[in-house]
């Protein structure tokens, strides 16, 4: 297996940050409660965690694997190792965002086949 971090760190989503970003329609003063119900979504979807068995998509939105496991390294930071075909890797999961329950990398399937030949 192959370990990509340093290059893949490269490719670091920015989609969790988008999602804070967004904003939700004014509320009516009366309705004090929806502002908190709409950061929530925001927040559970920048606390989703990477999990085993997560379909993983590239930056254009293509199914390219699936997360095989995700454990600590060696300096105890959380890696997924990823499977790609006949290919697999590991990555940080702080490079991977998870959106509609799928984990997320900002490269393309293209881009990670090639870091996988050097």
């Amino acid at each position: 297996m192959r370990s990509f971090l340093p290059l893949l760190a490269a490719f670091a989503m920015a989609a969790p940050a988008a999602a804070l970003a967004q904003t939700a329609p004014a509320a009516a003063p009366s309705d004090a409660a929806a502002p908190a119900a709409a950061s929530g979504g925001a927040s559970a979807q920048a606390e989703a965690e990477v999990a085993a068995g997560q379909s993983v998509k590239d930056k254009t939105g293509a199914v390219i694997g699936e997360v095989a496991e995700v454990k600590p390294d060696a300096s105890g930071k959380a890696t997924a190792t990823i499977k790609m075909g006949a290919e697999t890797f590991a990555v940080d999961t702080s490079a991977l965002a998870v959106q509609d329950g799928a984990a997320v990398i900002n490269a393309t399937q293209a881009e990670i086949q090639a870091m996988l030949k050097k």
